[in-house]
């Protein structure tokens, strides 16, 4: 990134500024990276025990297949799912609350005993289901944040701080120089003013 400079006080301090702005924005934004890379890594293991969990309930059905065929499963609808909000790091997550099931009136007395279980188990099924996916949003949504965040991070850590520190470094060099020039010139007017006046002394 090229910054834009012009060799003079007003342009170095407004640098100075920049730089120091960047300098202390950095650790905070080092520490939400952090955080961020944790909550993605937990984000992560949510999902995996999750899917592990529902395997497992899935294979221990696995003996009750002839059953589920006589299961209707037009009986139980999500209704709602209950949301809040949280920050963590900086970033506005959903938190998924409760799922709201919805069973259709069914007769007990023209189905099976174990619709009731039946109905239980596939409600349990679909939550797991609906949170591991759920987790899978919210992952998205941090894994998009700590991205943007190292992004951030990286251009204030290795080109905008010490693209500032160069500029102002040149400007400073610049400055030196000029005043060392000026010096210079002044001394040799100096010399050249004493040196006429000893010549102009001389003649009389």
């Amino acid at each position: 990134m090229a910054i834009r400079f012009q060799y003079n006080k007003t342009s170095r301090q407004q640098l100075e500024k920049q730089l120091q702005v960047r300098i202390r924005a950095l650790p905070t934004l080092q520490n939400k990276e952090t955080a961020l890379r944790m909550e993605v890594k937990k984000a992560k293991k949510d999902i995996e025990q999750l899917d592990e969990e529902l395997e497992k309930r899935i294979h221990s059905y696995d003996k009750m297949v002839a059953l589920w065929s006589e299961f209707d499963p037009t009986l139980v609808r999500v209704e709602d799912v209950k949301l809040s909000r949280k920050k963590i790091a900086g970033v506005v997550l959903p938190i998924m609350e409760k799922v709201q099931f919805e069973t259709r009136p069914f007769s007990l007395f023209n189905r099976p005993k174990w619709f009731l279980d039946g109905v239980k188990t596939v409600e349990e099924l679909a939550e797991i289901g609906i949170r591991r996916d759920f987790q899978e949003i919210r992952l998205n949504r941090l894994e998009f944040a700590r991205k943007k965040t190292t992004q951030k991070v990286n251009l204030f850590e290795k080109i905008q701080i010490p693209g500032y520190q160069e500029a102002i470094l040149k400007i400073k060099r610049y400055l030196e120089d000029e005043e060392n020039l000026s010096k210079s010139s002044q001394k040799i007017m100096r010399a050249h003013q004493e040196s006429r006046k000893e010549e102009e002394g001389s003649i009389w």
